[in-house]
């Protein structure tokens, strides 16, 4: 058989797996309760209205290949149960409710969750004159790395929340074939997919709530970087920062290599690579995403492709996908469905 038929096969073979593994997606829909149906509602509660989730989880610190560190938190499964790396959001780390939550119900089923922190979000400040940003997938594709090379039996999940959705996606899509066999399966949560439309979008209306919020993280973290490597950013401008273009490009850009924050969204986003996805990969995004303007789910990309696996509801805000009935108990949808998603590959 030749290469392009093999080629052929595979893709039809997977286009079935698509078809049986939507169909038990497709059996759980998404139902807010009527008095947390609001978009900016789905978004803010989990923060604030969901309740700490105490794992016994143990910190490893692995040095990087270019003098740096980051920091993992591992909840330890059942030998011979699969692995899920999770990476979190803008302004996150492993104490995200979310990532809490999403490692939690993985634990139930023996499953080992590791949570990876990226640079400059965890309790130290990274060393490297670089911090994290939407792009950078550099440390996802290093610990992808020494997880196999450390086990070469593992069967590895990847879930990406946000900003962690967009590196897992981008990653993803531009190793395409390459990327190990290891990795079964993926799962993209509230991604930018556009970040071009996404980022101006958030810097307008009632969303710069949001960026007030996410910049009183942001700049002190770009201050203390600058202390490190005097010089390295415009200090004075990114102190005066009020919006995402203005950080995004004083600080981000400037760190990172980019002209300003146009070139970085545009070079960034991941829905430019959603074509190269060569691993079973769920997206799931709400269109009343406040930081995701509907425009930007990738909805013909996702159908066309056996690998894509949308999940777009038209309610959940962002990262939100709180479901129950409106007198009853509260569960995330979202984390639900990411743990269906991982356990039909992990049994195909």
């Amino acid at each position: 058989m030749s290469t392009t038929e093999d080629h052929a096969v595979g893709r039809e073979a997977q286009a079935d797996a698509k078809r049986r593994v939507m169909n038990v997606l497709d059996r759980h829909p998404f139902s807010p309760p009527p008095w947390l149906a609001n978009a900016h509602a789905q978004t803010v509660w989990p923060r604030f209205g969901r309740k700490d989730i105490p794992l016994e989880r143990r910190q490893e610190r692995w040095d990087t290949p270019d003098g740096d560190f980051v920091d993992l938190y591992f909840l330890d499964g059942e030998p011979r149960k699969p692995t899920a790396l999770l990476l979190h959001g803008l302004e996150g780390c492993s104490e995200s409710i979310y990532i809490k939550g999403l490692s939690e119900k993985l634990g139930r089923h023996g499953w080992t969750a590791i949570s990876l922190e990226h640079r400059s979000c965890g309790k130290e400040l990274n060393r490297a004159k670089r911090m994290y940003h939407s792009g950078a997938t550099y440390d996802l594709e290093f610990v992808v790395e020494r997880l196999v090379r450390d086990n070469p039996q593992i069967e590895l999940f990847i879930s990406g929340i946000s900003l962690g959705g967009n590196i897992t996606a981008k990653w993803l899509g531009e190793a395409g074939s390459s990327v190990p066999d290891h990795v079964r399966a993926a799962a993209v949560i509230s991604a930018p997919y556009d970040l071009p439309v996404s980022g101006p979008h958030m810097d307008t209306g009632v969303t710069r709530l949001y960026v007030k919020h996410f910049l009183k993280g942001l700049i002190p973290k770009a201050i203390e970087k600058e202390k490190q490597f005097p010089g390295c950013i415009d200090i004075e401008a990114v102190k005066r920062s009020r919006t995402f273009a203005e950080f995004d490009t004083y600080a981000t850009a400037a760190l990172h290599g980019f002209r300003d924050a146009t070139d970085y969204y545009a070079k960034v986003s991941c829905g430019q690579f959603l074509h190269g996805i060569r691993r079973p990969t769920l997206l799931l995004s709400s269109a009343d995403d406040p930081f995701n303007p509907r425009t930007t789910l990738p909805r013909d990309t996702a159908d066309a492709s056996p690998w894509l696996h949308p999940q777009f509801t038209e309610r959940g805000g962002h990262a939100g996908f709180i479901a129950g009935p409106a007198f009853g108990p509260l569960h995330y949808w979202g984390e639900d469905q990411v743990v269906r998603f991982f356990l039909e590959y992990a049994c195909a």
